[in-house]
């Protein structure tokens, strides 16, 4: 049997919302772990002394649950299965499957013995709509695939050094079931290819009724081909129609909110500094896995610096926070990162060992007028501390390999 990957942070945030009278929701990609977190979810529940027989799982894509699609069957299996004196855990996988869910779900969370976790893949089930039929009832954790370091973790290889697991984990992907089996590299792409094929088609083209899927695919093959780089509907509408290609913006808006509702991207919003404002036009897009992207755009080897931008963005959400781009009047901070009262500064860069590249990324973060943590990332091997005017620069390997919040606890 394989060993299970630890997703620790997931882990701690479901044990922290344990039994509290809230429904608790995890969202994500398709295939980034979701229902291997609730296994490893229930493990603990067991060791921590729950019984068997107060679990309740049932994963809507399997097909003995199939009869359970209505929402009223599902809740008359779940309550049947009750133990009227202890609590019941409660959990429900894909449920997205069943057609008016949040009546079954509601009725169960009501339950002073019902600890109620759920999940969806689906783009209907991750939007807005979330919001609007389990309003103020729910929180949410939102996964996504493997972190840098769970990859090495579960890798688990000696004889490869840090550099090398970094290569494979930006080129084959960070997807569980990809480490999990050491794929190789074609069974990597042809998995991923599976996902991707699974999103637009399941995620987006069923969910906004769209006819015009070889549109779709230009523009997200379009997006691949621009993390990291400023978009709007109108850059992409001209862009196609240069080609050949033609959607018109409204098209384009539809077809992009399919792919950010579907998480396989994600907008970073620009904020301008100065005025405290977010603008709402071009933005910067990153994609959920950097392995989706290799293995659908050609030429990405030649991009380092936007796919370590790429990295540390989906790390910083891991983290907890809200990623922007700083605006400057002549200029940008890659990340501002935000989490409440607490609030950093990143930029991302290959190398700065060249005295010019240096100047050139010090010079956004000289310019922001506070005391906010800021952080230069790169690849450059670091002996010591590399500090200029407390702008600290830090190896980015090593950065994405610190200790968490609860392991330092």
């Amino acid at each position: 049997m394989q060993k299970l990957i630890e997703r620790t942070e997931y882990l701690e945030w479901l044990k922290r919302w344990r039994e509290q009278q809230i429904i608790k929701v995890v969202s994500g990609v398709r295939r980034c772990g979701k229902s291997t977190l609730f296994e490893i979810y229930k493990n603990w529940l067991i060791s921590d002394g729950v019984e068997k027989n107060q679990i309740i799982s049932i994963n809507l894509e399997d097909i003995e649950f199939e009869n359970l699609t209505n929402y009223r069957a599902l809740y008359d299996h779940i309550k049947a299965m009750l133990i009227p004196d202890k609590m019941n855990y409660i959990f429900l996988d894909e449920i997205q499957h069943v057609d008016s869910f949040e009546k079954a779900v509601d009725s169960l969370f009501l339950k002073d013995n019902c600890d109620v976790y759920i999940t969806g893949s689906n783009a209907y089930f991750m939007s807005g709509e979330l919001a609007t039929v389990l309003s103020g009832r729910y929180v949410e954790l939102k996964m996504l695939p493997l972190s840098f370091k769970e990859f090495c973790i579960g890798l688990d290889d000696l004889t490869m050094t840090t550099a090398q697991k970094f290569n494979r984990y930006v080129e084959y992907g960070s997807f569980p079931y990809i480490i999990k089996f050491r794929s190789t590299r074609k069974e990597a792409r042809d998995y991923l290819r599976d996902i991707y094929h699974s999103v637009l088609l399941k995620d987006i083209v069923a969910r906004l009724k769209i006819s015009d899927v070889t549109t779709l695919e230009n523009i997200t093959k379009f997006m691949l081909h621009n993390i990291g780089n400023i978009v709007s509907a109108t850059k992409i509408a001209n862009t196609l129609k240069s080609e050949g290609r033609s959607a018109d913006q409204k098209t384009v808006d539809k077809y992009l909110r399919g792919l950010t509702d579907s998480l396989m991207i994600y907008e970073a919003q620009r904020y301008n500094l100065k005025g405290k404002m977010f603008l709402k036009t071009n933005s910067k897009y990153y994609v959920v896995d950097t392995g989706l992207r290799n293995c659908l755009v050609k030429g990405s080897e030649n991009d380092i610096g936007h796919i370590l931008e790429n990295v540390v963005f989906l790390e910083l959400k891991r983290r907890g926070y809200d990623v922007y781009v700083g605006q400057l009047e002549d200029g940008e901070i890659d990340f501002v990162a935000v989490n409440g009262e607490d609030i950093s500064y990143y930029q991302v860069s290959a190398t700065t060992l060249e005295e010019n590249t240096l100047k050139r990324e010090l010079a956004p973060f000289r310019k922001v007028g506070d005391n906010y943590p800021k952080y230069l990332l790169t690849l450059d091997e670091i002996f010591g501390s590399a500090d200029y005017d407390g702008i600290k620069k830090k190896n980015v390997l090593d950065w994405l390999l610190e200790p968490s919040v609860s392991e330092i606890r």
